[in-house]
């Protein structure tokens, strides 16, 4: 196994032991962000030209991205939203930045810096204007401790990607609390008046297959999560002397049916998303399956762990009930029916790519 991934694999214990004071206090996790600096998984992303292992970045590098990502959210799903944003965020730069601002991003990096992914708008749209930000963003992970952010705006000739420099005071942190992902610290961010330096050319973020392709990392950090939640479920199982119970031993089956077919969707969504081979419907079509059978298995994870270990599950403090919160929240991804019916009208004359 590659250093980093085995590093990362050490980790995930000591995540998952900080995780339920974290939800408690809302409190970002800086000690994990040290631990994936010292690592070196902030710089993995990059492209191995500029210092980096590639993972997000290179064909060659989707496996072991893959593995990086479900490893964090092994460990902390709400750190996994965080670390999910940076590689998409260094990613997009990458693909449509030019050598200018893909240099800043990679010196950030280099340097430990995390790089958030903000595209919500709250009523009206951000705007760029003379490289000079108006409005803000909501729904901003990280809000408060991430220095430099990857955002979407509106400009003259549509909407477009900038990177900007995020000065402390500018976030709203508490201003949205969410019943899970409470480490991934998210709120809104006032960006008005901050420069912003211009990625690639108007319409860019919402190019496809990448707008729909990018949507297997953020089911790679989930997969991390519904395997914690299953070993969780499990070992509480086994240490009870009840997982040899007939109905128990078939809810603990389903479990790990629901956990292996999500770990084949997406080891296959990276391959197709990141391979370069595909036609591009193929890319955004097979990604958004992907991304919809990996949100079923949570669900269906969720429903056996509450029927196979009842209310004591829910008790807050129990670590399954802080999980199935915060995966509740992560599954909830933007608009899952269209997402579903154009991928089905797509390869509906087709057949799934190999």
């Amino acid at each position: 196994m590659d250093d980093l991934l085995t590093d990362l694999a050490g980790l995930t214990g000591v995540f998952a032991a900080r995780a339920g004071a974290l939800d408690v206090a809302g409190a970002f996790p800086e000690e994990n962000l040290t631990d994936l600096r010292r690592v070196g998984a902030l710089v993995a992303v990059l492209p191995r030209a500029l210092g980096g292992r590639g993972f997000g970045t290179e064909p060659e590098g989707a496996a072991g991205a893959a593995e990086m990502l479900r490893l964090v959210g092994r460990g902390h799903l709400a750190t996994g939203r965080l670390f999910e944003g940076h590689v998409n965020a260094v990613k997009l730069v990458v693909r449509y930045g030019g050598p200018a601002v893909v240099a800043r991003v990679a010196d950030v990096a280099r340097t430990g810096g995390l790089v958030g992914l903000w595209v919500t708008d709250g009523g009206e749209a951000l705007r760029v204007c003379g490289g000079v930000l108006e409005g803000g963003k909501v729904f901003c992970s990280g809000a408060g401790h991430v220095g430099h952010a990857l955002v979407t705006a509106e400009g003259e000739d549509g909407t477009v990607m900038a990177l900007v420099e995020v000065a402390e005071g500018r976030a709203q942190a508490g201003a949205m609390r969410l019943s899970g992902m409470r480490a991934a610290v998210t709120g809104r961010v006032e960006l008005s008046g901050v420069v912003a330096e211009v990625v690639g050319e108007a319409g860019d973020y919402l190019r496809q297959p990448e707008f729909s392709a990018g949507a297997w990392r953020t089911s790679a950090v989930t997969l991390g999560g519904v395997e914690a939640l299953v070993a969780v479920a499990v070992g509480e199982l086994v240490g009870r002397g009840r997982a040899g119970n007939a109905h128990q031993a078939a809810r603990i089956g389903g479990m790990l049916l629901a956990q292996e077919s999500a770990g084949l969707w997406v080891r296959k969504a990276a391959r197709v998303a990141e391979g370069g081979v595909e036609d591009a419907g193929d890319v955004a079509g097979y990604v958004n399956l992907a991304r919809l059978a990996v949100e079923r298995a949570g669900l269906e994870v969720i429903g056996l762990v509450q029927r196979g270990l009842g209310l004591g599950a829910l008790v807050a403090g129990h670590p399954a009930e802080r999980l199935m919160r915060d995966l509740a929240v992560y599954l909830r991804q933007p608009a899952p029916d269209e997402t579903l019916t154009e991928a089905a009208a797509w390869f509906s004359a087709k057949e799934l790519p190999a």
